[in-house]
């Protein structure tokens, strides 16, 4: 017979199950709330992304957008179609394509970036004055997470 976890093992796994759903949670309420606008989370992020770096490859995009590249250039695609993002050769080197935010979606972006704040402040006034604490306690993780991080634990 298999040994049964230890209390301190399923309070941790209690943990990332409340993570989780609060991941899902916030990802489809943000959703929700750009569609009302006729985009979506991945439209935003990517926009948001072009607008703040400019110019950037497929694989970045993808990376920050946290999409696979089918999906990507599908999504891509569309957003050409709308006139939200435009494709243009690297100057450094012509064999790479950059995507652009273009005008319209430099627009259309903050008309988004509004509705985002909405939900954001939403997610502010339920934690009231620990917003700011669970900002930094999600940074300090996600750079802990990071690839080539250290697993070192730092005290606050």
């Amino acid at each position: 017979m298999a040994a049964r976890p230890d209390r301190s093992a399923l309070v941790g796994d209690e943990s990332l199950r409340l993570l989780s759903l609060v991941e899902r949670a916030v990802t489809q309420r943000l959703d929700d709330a750009l569609k009302a606008q006729g985009s979506g989370i991945d439209q935003w992020r990517i926009l948001s992304l072009l607008v703040e770096r400019g110019g950037c490859p497929m694989n970045v995009v993808a990376d920050h957008a946290m999409l696979l590249a089918p999906k990507l250039s599908k999504l891509v695609d569309r957003m050409v179609s709308a006139n939200l993002v435009l494709r243009r050769s690297d100057e450094q080197d012509r064999r790479r394509v950059l995507i652009v935010a273009s005008p319209r979606g430099r627009q259309t972006l903050a008309s988004w970036d509004a509705v985002s704040a909405e939900v954001q402040q939403e997610f502010r006034t339920i934690l009231g004055p620990d917003a700011d604490l669970l900002d930094d306690l999600l940074r300090r993780l996600s750079r802990g997470l990071a690839p080539g991080a250290t697993s070192a634990v730092t005290p606050v």
